[in-house]
Order: C-alpha cells, then sequence, then structure tokens
C-alpha cells in the first residue's frame, strides 16, 4: 500500500528535476524584478537601476539573450511605469484634499527647493518632455512629479509623458548590464560588474555636488 504513494512522489521529483533551470529562475525572476522596481519607484529604498543591470547581466547568459533582454527590459518599463502613476495619483489625492496633503509634503520633502524650481522652469520650457530627462538624471524624478503635481498636470497627460521616460531608463540600466554580461563568462562577475556602474552613474552625479568646492 505505500508503494504507490512512493511512486507518486518519486515521479513528482522526477518531473520537478526535469524542469530546466533557467524556466524556474524567469518564473521567479520577472515577478520580482516587476516588484522590485515598482517598489523602489514608491519608496527609494531599492536601487532599481542596479536591479536592472543585474536582470540584463542573467538575460545575456540564457539560452535565448535576445527574448531574455526584451523580458527583462519589458518588465521594468511597465514596473516602473506602474510605480511612476501610483505614486502620481497618491501626489494628485495630496493636491486636492487637505487629509492627503501629508503625501505631497512627503514627497516635497525629497526634493531640494533648487531643484524644485529648476524643474518649475524646465517644465514651462518643455512640458512633459522634461519626463524623459528626469528619469535619467540622478535625483531628478521626484522634483519633477512635484512640479507636474504643483501644475496639477492631468493624470492621463503625466502617464504619456513617463511612458517613454520609463522606456529610456529601462534601456540606458538595461545597456549597462547588456555590457557588463558580455564581459564575463560567468554571470556573477557581470552582476557585480553592472551594480558597480549603475550605483556609480546614479549616485556619482550627487556625490561629485557634494564634494565639489563650492564658488
Amino acid at each position: 500500500m505505500i508503494r504507490p504513494g512512493l511512486a507518486v512522489v518519486a515521479s513528482a521529483a522526477a518531473s520537478v528535476g526535469r524542469v530546466p533551470p533557467e524556466t524556474t529562475q524567469q518564473a521567479v525572476g520577472y515577478p520580482a524584478l516587476f516588484v522590485l522596481v515598482a517598489l523602489g519607484a514608491l519608496v527609494p529604498v531599492v536601487p532599481t537601476g542596479a536591479l536592472v543591470s543585474s536582470a540584463a547581466v542573467v538575460a545575456v547568459h540564457q539560452q535565448s539573450p535576445p527574448v531574455a533582454v526584451l523580458m527583462a527590459f519589458g518588465v521594468a518599463a511597465l514596473a516602473a511605469f506602474t510605480g511612476d502613476v501610483a505614486l502620481y495619483w497618491l501626489g494628485q489625492r495630496g493636491v486636492r484634499s487637505p487629509g492627503g496633503s501629508r503625501r505631497l509634503e512627503a514627497l516635497r520633502e525629497r526634493a531640494t527647493p533648487e531643484r524644485l524650481d529648476q524643474a518649475r522652469r524646465r517644465l514651462d520650457e518643455h512640458g512633459v518632455l522634461v519626463l524623459v530627462l528626469s528619469r535619467l538624471v540622478p535625483a531628478g524624478r521626484i522634483p519633477v512629479m512635484v512640479a507636474c503635481l504643483l501644475a496639477q498636470l492631468p493624470l492621463g497627460r503625466f502617464a504619456r509623458g513617463d511612458l517613454p521616460a520609463c522606456l529610456a531608463w529601462a534601456a540606458t540600466y538595461g545597456l549597462i548590464g547588456i555590457v557588463g554580461g558580455s564581459l564575463f563568462a560567468e554571470p556573477w562577475k557581470g552582476v557585480v560588474v553592472a551594480v558597480a556602474l549603475a550605483l556609480l552613474v546614479s549616485a556619482g552625479p550627487a556625490v561629485w555636488r557634494r564634494l565639489r568646492p563650492t564658488q
């Protein structure tokens, strides 16, 4: 009576063993990438650029690199867009309702007055096109988003400007990962290089501004 049960367990174990590791990695990796990038867009505690670069490194070493790279790029761009739109929607509630003003204030605290003034001027001059640059410039996303909120830019118009911004952002950090992954045969070495480059790109300008002597 025990042998049939053992046979079922053995059969199930064998089936799991036949699942390609790459398929398992993709099934877990893409949802995790989406959640972490979207969360990083809402709460800036996750280095999302480094995540995208690392995902691109892993994709380069898959059996079908072009497909895997495109998948990583698409998931990252969609996650960034989802997080941005959600954050903007929450900010709009802060503009429209006294009870939600704390959300808007929380966003304003993440933008220095100088950057906010600069973002307002650029928004007046270039419209939503400034969103593309804000996604690529370190610490540029939040000031522009706050400027859009204070200008009461409709959510639909913000989304139309933010979509190409997220695509450009995902492509930039994905390219960093592709370069890092192509340099080494071992994926982990490429991940280390890609993460270092991504962090340098994202944090370098801010560090330079702090270390630069004041005029």
